[in-house]
């Protein structure tokens, strides 16, 4: 009989409880892991919550209309978050990224953002502050999202094609709606836009080219995204990736392109630009070429849970300490223990032996602590 794949409210449980050590330390901005990757970039999981149930994600059959998502009273509220994310900005963390989930879904999500955007780094520099969107919901609230100290939006959005789009969402949700949400937060300057394409071979891949001439010459980035296993639920298949080099190679036989340097040390992207000069795309190769080696991100779930890489096994509950009472210096000091023993890899390890790998790990579903 074949091993049952542990359900996701599972992987729930798969939690430790840290430890405050005896000796407490304050922090001074720069924390590093056992691979010398400094602590720079948090995402936050405002909600594990998704109107959209797409098909390498929140598959429909798994999360369905029994699905037991977290109750209200689990979820971090507006000032632990804030708490809790005061202090990975003095371990040095510069960029703080919405997610979900569908972050768009947690009420007066604003609130949080003008109380995020207050903080400040230890030198006295703002926060780039960011969110990752399905659009649903964008073009009513983008003004507000601005209003509250929002920079940025990342949007997905897997297709131009009507019938293909509401596939991969399996809502039956229109394409239309997603680019007036984009279109909207453009206007009210939530940009530079990045747009994300998850390319699943036999599924959107026919879109790869199109998607490529509608945005070309556009204010907007357009980023490919390897199909990657993460979590349990969405059947992954190593056939069924379409490797970034081929991505390039396909929008380069039409639109010739030019690799150009990234931004930042530990961008995810591969940055290529069009020769004519109308503008940028990226390719995301989590699969096929690892970016494990400068990965600076840690992640916090909807409830409250540390995880030091996207494919975790298990995470650490820095909730169970805020609810205990304990001091922004005790807290600190697990998290600075916590980074320091980092050495996760999971990417460059699988690439080395994927079906292995993949079929012996259990990890946490990308909707319970984002992408």
């Amino acid at each position: 009989m074949a091993e049952r794949i542990i359900p996701l409210a599972d992987h729930r449980l798969l939690n430790t409880a840290p430890v405050v050590p005896s000796t407490l330390e304050a922090p001074n901005g720069l924390l590093s892991d056992t691979l010398a990757r400094p602590l720079q970039d948090l995402r936050i999981s405002v909600t594990d919550r998704c109107n959209f149930r797409c098909v390498y994600c929140m598959p429909k059959e798994v999360f369905d209309k029994n699905y037991a998502f977290l109750p209200h009273s689990s979820l971090l509220s507006f000032e632990e978050i804030t708490r809790i994310a005061k202090i990975f900005v003095a371990h040095g963390v510069r960029k703080i990224r919405l997610t979900g989930g569908e972050p768009l879904l947690r009420k007066n999500l604003e609130k949080l953002i003008a109380m995020l955007s207050d903080l400040k780094t230890p030198d006295g520099a703002a926060l780039d502050l960011t969110l990752t969107t399905n659009a649903s919901l964008l073009a009513r609230k983008a003004q507000a999202l601005k209003d509250a100290g929002l920079q940025r939006v990342t949007v997905s959005l897997d297709s131009l094609d009507e019938a293909t789009f509401r596939r991969m969402n399996d809502v039956d949700f229109p394409v239309a709606d997603v680019l007036r949400g984009i279109e909207e937060a453009h206007r009210v300057g939530l940009g530079p836009i990045k747009i994300n394409m998850v390319v699943k071979g036999g599924m959107n891949d026919q879109e790869i080219v199109p998607m490529a001439r509608y945005f070309k010459g556009s204010p907007f980035i357009l980023r490919f995204i390897e199909y990657m296993d993460v979590g349990a639920s969405n059947g992954w298949k190593m056939d069924e990736v379409i490797p970034s080099a081929e991505v390039v190679r396909r929008i380069g036989a039409e639109m010739p392109l030019q690799e150009i340097e990234p931004n930042y040390t530990g961008e995810t992207a591969e940055r290529w630009q069009y020769k004519d000069g109308s503008g940028e795309i990226g390719v995301i190769s989590s699969v096929t070429q690892a970016f494990c080696h400068d990965c600076t991100r840690a992640r916090l779930s909807t409830e409250g849970k540390l995880y030091t890489c996207l494919f975790a096994t298990s995470g650490h509950d820095l909730r169970a300490l805020v609810r205990a009472g304990r001091s922004d210096e005790e807290i600190s000091t697990v998290i600075a223990h916590l980074w320091r023993a980092r050495s996760d890899r999971y990417s460059e390890l699988r690439t080395a032996s994927t079906e292995g790998l993949t079929q012996a790990v259990r990890k946490v579903e990308m909707s319970y602590i984002g992408g």
